[in-house]
């Protein structure tokens, strides 16, 4: 697995090797959208793995989706973040923050303020459901944004990004894959606005293209991510016949920006990933998420990514990294765990030096 241990360079950051942690939300936040007190521990356990992609984050109250996940937009969320960044470059990491809106995948319940979800349109997602305090309960219809408040939201993404570099994160991802506010722009069954965001391709790209150039200003285009989950259907979407052309022309269109990375979440449609990565200059994460790990490196060898983010692994083996270099056997995941709770399955993962 040669390919794995080869340095590379992501934006302005030198990364020992090509593995990194893809975003995962784990619900661990306090009320208020401050990280948890074992945040700083369970990222810098994982700083081996050279670029940590930090789980979905909340660029303002209605981007909030679930229940204690973590924001960037206050003096408290810096001060919370700032532990863990401190944590992770003082293990020798580097972090990114991801940016997530979950636009209408949410639910009241699940908020500070109670309000109903935002999104591009007044549709709600069929089949979805939520997890709150009460149970599973079923996705509410969201109200619609207005054009000004669409407007608001980009500022929003831009003034979190700003937030996260104050809280000493190495970049920031915006996320527009998984079925959130930014992939509803996309998906003409979740986005049937009549003005400057909505119809054509072009216009139902606008949003993220805006997000990505707001974010850009902000912080750099060298700090700055963008995940995609190309013709993923999550959360009820469906980017329908014109999906392949609407990724051409999106991720033509973010190329020009000169991003870190372009961080593509495989969902099974290989040509239009090989697509995109002709499409994409500048560096090329693609995480499969059920990868085998002796294939691991096989992106890599082929010239398809540049990086491999990895998830599920990295979250149950903190030193995935001395792992896989000495052929060691792998922990488990604990799929309970995953959202919520304190340190069972989140900082008490065994490592081979335990």
């Amino acid at each position: 697995m040669n390919a794995l241990w080869s340095p590379v360079k992501i934006g302005n950051l030198q990364l020992p090797h090509r593995l990194a942690l893809a975003p995962m939300t784990r619900s661990r936040a306090k009320a208020d959208g401050t990280p948890g007190d074992l945040a700083a521990e369970y990222y810098a356990q994982r700083a081996s793995m050279g670029l940590l992609i930090a789980e979905g984050t909340q660029p303002s109250d209605d981007g909030q989706g679930y229940t204690t996940t973590p924001g960037i937009y206050t003096d408290a969320h810096v001060k919370g973040w700032r532990k863990i960044t401190d944590a992770v470059h003082k293990a020798g990491g580097h972090l990114y923050i991801q940016l997530m809106h979950a636009g209408r995948v949410a639910h009241p319940d699940n908020t500070p303020h109670h309000r109903t979800p935002v999104a591009p349109s007044a549709i709600k997602p069929d089949g979805v459901k939520m997890f709150t305090p009460t149970g599973m309960q079923d996705a509410p219809t969201p109200r619609a944004l207005t054009t000004a408040e669409v407007k608001q939201t980009v500022k929003d993404f831009a003034h979190a990004a700003k937030r996260a570099i104050e809280a000493g994160a190495d970049g920031v991802e915006i996320h527009g894959a998984n079925g959130y506010l930014v992939q509803q722009f996309l998906a003409p069954n979740a986005n049937t606005r009549t003005d400057e965001y909505g119809g054509s391709i072009e216009n139902r790209a606008r949003f993220a293209i805006e997000v990505a150039k707001a974010v850009v200003a902000e912080i750099g285009a060298e700090r700055t991510g963008i995940r995609l989950s190309p013709l993923g259907n999550s959360g009820g979407l469906d980017e329908g016949p014109e999906g392949a052309a609407l990724y051409h022309y999106l991720v033509t269109e973010l190329n020009k920006l000169n991003l870190a990375y372009l961080h593509i979440l495989h969902t099974g449609n290989e040509k239009l990933v090989q697509d995109l990565r002709k499409l994409w200059t500048h560096s090329f994460l693609l995480n499969r998420p059920n990868a085998a790990p002796e294939n691991l490196d096989q992106d890599l060898k082929s010239g398809l990514a540049d990086v491999v983010p990895v998830g599920k692994l990295g979250l149950a083996n903190p030193d995935l990294v001395a792992r896989l270099q000495k052929k060691a056997p792998l922990n488990e995941a604990h799929p309970a765990t995953f959202f919520g709770g304190g340190a069972a399955g989140f900082t008490d993962y065994p490592t081979l030096a335990a």
